[in-house]
């Protein structure tokens, strides 16, 4: 079974002071932020309900 991308190397790292990660994990870190943030500021549609509120 053959990858997408060539894995045969080190993974890139992202340094910032004392945080090291690589960069494939922040990205899907990110990917799920920007998904969860979506889901919560992103209205569901509504179904037309009427005025009535009980």
């Amino acid at each position: 079974m053959a990858a997408v991308f060539n894995l045969n190397h080190h993974a890139t790292y992202v340094h910032w002071h004392f945080f090291q990660m690589s960069l494939p994990n922040v990205l899907v870190i990110v990917a799920m932020l920007v998904v969860f943030f979506g889901a919560i500021f992103i209205p569901f549609p509504s179904h037309g309900v009427s005025g009535d509120s009980s």
